[in-house]
């Protein structure tokens, strides 16, 4: 006798290609899905299967749907929320150009002020957290790990949860993108002058000088992550 996935693996499935449908250019932001049934059927899968997909994919913001009109596709650019960019963030075949560099400018304008919170709130903890950095001859992954978990900590020392949720979303992109950036050995000794900047910052209770070293240090990380 043959067997069938459950409706919620079934869906997920059908979420999937739908959604890689629209990222690929067959259904354009702003155009209208098919009817249900002929979506059911370019998809491969039952209308009860669809519905759920559908539902799924309207949750996350890609789609609209409202009963008795056509279902239809957001523009992710301008329409788009959290869900959206996470999406994102962990499919590399679905980034356009410039998403890592812009990513990279918000992480300037967020690192800074979780950073001048976490040493406000917690100077002795954030001193802490760079009693142990890495070597300059460790490897790009020890140094990635490292970093994410400074950042992580920071947020968390801050005192504001939606810093670190903000974060904890970009975290699988963070450590995959930090490897490469940590294969430049100036990246490595620049990261390590910014962890000792910063611990000195934090053991003078200085926050305004932590945010000012965190931001300059975002920007220039920007211009090494252009070598890579």
């Amino acid at each position: 006798m043959e067997t069938y996935p459950p409706l919620q693996k079934r869906a997920e499935l059908a979420e999937n290609r739908l959604l890689n449908a629209i990222l690929d250019g067959n259904f354009p932001f702003g155009s209208y899905l098919p009817p249900e049934r002929e979506l059911a059927n370019l998809l491969g899968v039952t209308r009860p299967t669809l519905r759920e997909a559908l539902q799924r994919l309207e949750s996350d913001g890609w789609i609209e749907i409202h009963q008795g009109k056509p279902t239809r596709v957001r523009n992710p650019w301008q329409e788009g929320n959290l869900a959206v960019l996470r999406h994102l963030a962990e499919h590399p075949n679905h980034r356009y150009p410039q998403f890592v560099e812009h990513l990279l400018t918000v992480r300037c304008l967020l690192a800074p002020a979780f950073t001048r919170d976490a040493v406000t709130a917690a100077a002795e903890k954030v001193t802490c957290l760079f009693d142990a950095h890495p070597s300059l001859e460790a490897t790009p992954e020890v140094f990635a790990d490292y970093d994410w978990k400074v950042h992580q900590q920071l947020s968390i020392l801050s005192g504001n949860p939606v810093f670190t949720m903000i974060l904890n979303g970009f975290s699988d992109m963070y450590q995959e993108l930090a490897r490469l950036y940590f294969r430049l050995p100036e990246a490595k000794k620049h990261s390590l002058k910014f962890y000792q900047d910063l611990r000195n910052a934090a053991a003078a209770g200085d926050s305004k000088m932590a945010e000012q070293i965190c931001n300059r240090v975002m920007q220039e990380s920007i211009v090494f992550w252009k070598k890579v």
